[in-house]
């Protein structure tokens, strides 16, 4: 197809910056033990079935309670997509992720076990399929978890289907209250949720919100799900391949408005900047 080019060259104009510390409250999302659940199961369930399309996230988690455990073990964990962090006693030990080719990946991290220990393994998808062949049989999560090769995959397994921020919708004024923020701290911890507020800029101009040094994660204002960010996609030159996303005026009020997000990984929410999208 020929056509003559005569587009105009799209600008983004910086109309607001949230630098500084005190423009944020963050909230720590529990990382659940296997006590903490309800959703039992004697082998690892289908995340697709079991989470119904009510959330991205699932948890799976089990007890290692060995007599003589090793000190230094591996960790394996084969998932079908689409992210997963893996926790031991609630630190943050290692994460993977699938790839567009490939959904299938496999996980290892070394582990330091001891007796009583709390294994929570926090399965992400990014968007469920919605079209094409043999829908019924598509399928996520977790499908064999070693230790030390032992195999834990057929064994009592505990689970929690979303996140307890988004039980509570934390990202909406009457939710919001629900949890004790905290003051944001130098040092970025993974599934943290982070809250700031901000007012609508003037004119008539696109709004958008500037997420280039976040991770991975939800975005929200006033309630209103943005959109998935996950800058770990790049382009040929070394950039995310999505850095913008817009938020809608008839979102916004003209003071005010709530912005929440939650940060899977270890983004910067010091860095992000509201932007304003003209034509020249």
């Amino acid at each position: 197809v020929s056509t003559q080019n005569n587009a105009r060259v799209r600008a983004m104009i910086p109309q607001l910056k949230f630098n500084t510390a005190e423009r944020w409250k963050v909230y720590t999302e529990a990382i659940p033990n296997f006590d903490d659940t309800k959703l039992r199961a004697n082998k690892l369930l289908d995340q697709i079935s079991t989470v119904k399309d009510t959330s991205d996230y699932l948890w799976y988690t089990f007890r290692f309670n060995d007599k003589a455990p090793i000190v230094q073990s591996l960790l394996r964990v084969l998932s079908q997509g689409h992210v997963l962090h893996a926790f031991i006693n609630g630190v943050l030990v290692g994460s993977g992720h699938g790839t567009l080719d490939s959904r299938s990946f496999v996980t290892e991290c070394k582990v330091n076990l001891t007796n009583g220990m709390n294994v929570s393994l926090l399965s992400a998808t990014v968007g469920m399929p919605a079209s094409g062949a043999y829908l019924e049989s598509k399928v996520a999560g977790l499908r064999s978890v070693k230790v030390q090769g032992r195999d834990f995959t057929n064994q009592a397994w505990g689970y929690q289907v979303g996140l307890q921020g988004e039980k509570l919708q934390i990202y909406t004024d009457i939710g919001s209250s629900k949890v004790q923020w905290g003051n944001f701290q130098s040092s970025v911890k993974p599934l943290t949720w982070y809250q700031t507020t901000f007012d609508a800029p003037a004119g008539k101009d696109p709004v958008v919100l500037n997420l280039g040094s976040m991770g991975k994660g939800l975005a929200w204002v006033n309630g209103q799900g943005i959109g998935r960010y996950w800058l770990s996609f790049h382009t040929e030159n070394g950039d995310p391949s999505q850095t913008w996303y817009h938020i809608p005026r008839s979102l916004l009020k003209s003071t005010g408005n709530l912005l929440v997000l939650f940060e899977e990984e270890t983004g910067n929410p010091l860095e992000i900047t509201l932007d304003t999208v003209i034509y020249k």
